[in-house]
């Protein structure tokens, strides 16, 4: 289905960028357009104008601080990401999820920042956003704020952004001595997801974050996390910890995956999630 009539604008400046977006009721940001021109071609949502920041040097960079922390811009392409030396020296396991997202002809157009605005159940960034307790950096008419990951994502689809606010960039913690390990069960799209981040000493874990994805916003799980901290860094100890993972979460049936099955696999995911960061971390 063809794309219905819609206005374009190409600003030339982040502030004219917001400008835009606050002149014009259903005015939408376009990035890679990955997720939202399909959208629009399905008539699944419809807006008046599109405002093209695909191009806002702004957006474009990654960068890491002294401190090992890397502010990454909410345009930076997955496969800008996959090929960045500085992320892979930062945030290896990060490139790494970004070099085997989709296909290459998506890698070269989707973006950081559209894969987390966007907050497709499925999208592969958000739960690593949550997982590293990532701050999301924004700017609108009312000016620059920040956005804790975890109150970023508000629903299927849905994110904390006002219509004239754009996501300029998100900043990662320094792993300072972590490692994170990704994993998924792909049916389909993808039917399961976890990310954790953990810090061992001595045989034992240290402290983790475990974050699950493919639900309507992806989710810490702080029980797991407490039943790790201080256990032995062994597959069964993992296992007993991370047992109850999918306990009060919702996650959604469609044609890949039923909600029991999605439930009943969170603790697989995030099983496998921390037996990889603590082998990530066994490995050097």
């Amino acid at each position: 289905m063809l794309l219905a009539a819609v206005d374009y604008y190409r600003p030339d400046t982040l502030a004219e960028a917001v400008e835009a977006l606050d002149s014009t009721e259903g005015a939408r940001p376009l990035a890679g357009g990955q997720s939202l021109i399909s959208i629009l071609k399905l008539r699944a949502a419809s807006v008046d104008l599109l405002v093209d920041i695909s191009r806002l040097e702004d957006l474009r960079a990654i960068a890491v601080a002294d401190d090992g922390s890397v502010r990454i811009g909410a345009g930076v392409t997955y496969d800008e990401m996959a090929m960045s030396p500085d992320l892979h020296r930062s945030h290896p396991r990060l490139s790494q999820v970004a070099a085997h997202t989709v296909d290459a002809q998506v890698r070269n157009r989707g973006t950081f920042g559209g894969n987390l605005c966007h907050n497709d159940p499925i999208n592969n960034f958000p739960p690593v956003a949550v997982a590293l307790e990532a701050t999301m950096h924004v700017t609108g008419k009312d000016g620059d704020r920040d956005i804790a990951a975890a109150d970023f994502f508000t629903g299927y689809f849905t994110n904390a952004l006002s219509s004239d606010e754009i996501l300029t960039g998100v900043t990662l913690p320094a792993l300072n001595g972590r490692h994170m390990g990704y994993q998924e069960i792909e049916i389909g799209e993808a039917a399961a997801r976890a990310v954790a981040v953990v810090a061992t000493s001595n045989g034992n874990i240290e402290s983790a974050s475990v974050a699950l994805g493919c639900l309507p916003i992806p989710v810490r799980r702080p029980q797991v996390e407490e039943a790790l901290a201080g256990t032995p860094a062994t597959a069964d100890a993992v296992a007993e910890a991370t047992a109850a993972a999918g306990e009060g979460i919702e996650p959604l049936s469609d044609a890949d995956a039923s909600a029991d099955y999605r439930q009943a696999m969170a603790s697989v995911v995030a099983k496998r999630a921390v037996m990889e960061a603590i082998e990530g971390g066994q490995n050097g």
